[in-house]
């Protein structure tokens, strides 16, 4: 398969017009907001300034009701409420562990669910987002992996994923008053359901409106999009997003990462390391993260410490290696690695020069790992059916 070759799936991304015939301005771009508020009525000469007002009511304060908009006239909030909503996910279901992990099972269009998690750290609140309803890749130690494919999330759906998490955060500033810095959610990480690359334009479009000065406001630097590997997409990351990024590299051998991450067989470690040795943004201030799954006895030895450096090295890629425990679910064909293995592998790495941080294994009593309450939830509904059933049968 040529680098160069086009990603397509067969996968769709509904339409932004809601059943009622409304739009949703939340995910329009701000060129595609100003051409949609003209669509309806605003005069062109003052659509910028209409755009820019509306952004940032929608972005910067939260708000989600046009009669709010004080700075707009009375007529003009009517006719906007008559034409378009503020929309976002909605929370099904919300978690909070006693490590102040929060897990929310979020309803989009069409019934579907996405599950959003918030891990409050000392220097850092980190939100990481879903942008698939379910994945293609079934990687096999991966809970999603086991959930089939269902659509592409819409823009809306995905930074909506960060709005709502500002509500339950109660983090909208109010209008007038004065700027605070610190943020409880400070950080994005595109880690949820799916392949942020096989969702590429939707995934860009709600990162512009996550980074947007007069909105949400957050660093490019803060952003952090995880992907198993769709090098055709690397490079298009860094000229159109401009965020970090970070591999789901988990194996150091073809052979082993062709089970533990199948698109391996399209794009093996060698054409994946080709394409980070050149990502346009990689440097020691920015370097590329190497996420790396702890497996007993499947990819957990010190030859796989020592493969996992010469490929780094080889390729001269500014590099750090996160370690993560395996965050093990009912059915799982592996097992976490020891605490000793594990720190035996993070010292070889850290031994080499590179930093080798032990990912603190967060929200484990709310099944914190993707897909998890997803499932869950799911084969709860299927027992309460199966008792109304059976209850039927025997009335």
């Amino acid at each position: 398969m040529s680098a160069n070759a086009p990603i397509t799936q067969d996968v769709m991304t509904i339409p932004r017009k809601l059943p009622e015939g409304k739009i949703n301005l939340v995910g329009l771009t701000r060129d595609q907001l100003r051409e949609t508020l003209i669509e309806h009525g605003t005069p062109e000469k003052q659509a910028k300034m209409r755009t820019g007002q509306i952004w940032q009511w929608i972005y910067q304060w939260g708000v989600r009701d046009f009669a709010d908009m004080t700075n707009l006239a009375k007529a003009y909030r009517a006719q906007l409420a008559e034409h378009f909503v503020i929309e976002i996910p909605e929370v099904v279901t919300r978690q909070v562990s006693e490590d102040g992990t929060r897990k929310y099972l979020c309803r989009i269009a069409g019934g579907h669910e996405v599950e959003v998690v918030y891990i409050p750290e000392e220097d850092r609140g980190t939100l990481c987002i879903s942008s698939q309803v379910g994945c293609t890749l079934t990687c096999s130690f991966c809970h999603t992996g086991t959930q089939k494919l269902v659509r592409n999330l819409t823009a809306a759906e995905i930074v909506g994923q960060v709005m709502m998490a500002r509500d339950d955060l109660e983090e909208w500033p109010t209008p007038g008053a004065p700027k605070d810095e610190t943020r409880l959610l400070s950080n994005i990480v595109l880690m949820g359901m799916g392949e942020p690359l096989y969702n590429f334009d939707n995934v860009r479009d709600a990162m512009k409106i996550a980074m947007d000065p007069e909105g949400i406001s957050l660093s490019r630097r803060r952003i952090t999009l995880s992907t198993s590997g769709v090098v055709p997409e690397i490079a298009r990351t860094a000229e159109e997003i401009g965020c970090l990024l970070a591999i789901s590299f988990h194996a150091t051998t073809d052979e082993t990462r062709d089970v533990l991450v199948p698109i391996n067989k399209r794009w093996n470690i060698e054409e994946l390391l080709a394409a980070l040795s050149s990502y346009p943004n990689a440097s020691n201030s920015e370097r590329i993260t190497f996420e790396y799954v702890m497996l007993d006895g499947v990819n957990d030895s010190d030859e796989d410490a020592h493969r996992l450096i010469d490929h780094i090295k080889r390729h001269n890629i500014p590099a750090k290696i996160n370690l993560i425990p395996f965050n093990e679910w009912p059915g799982a064909p592996y097992k976490r690695s020891s605490n000793n293995r594990i720190r035996a592998f993070a010292n070889i790495i850290y031994q080499a020069g590179y930093a080798s941080p032990i990912r603190k294994t967060r929200g484990e009593d709310i099944m914190a790992a993707c897909g998890q309450l997803k499932s869950a939830t799911e084969r709860a509904r299927k027992s309460r059916k199966q008792i109304e059933a059976e209850a039927g049968l025997n009335s």
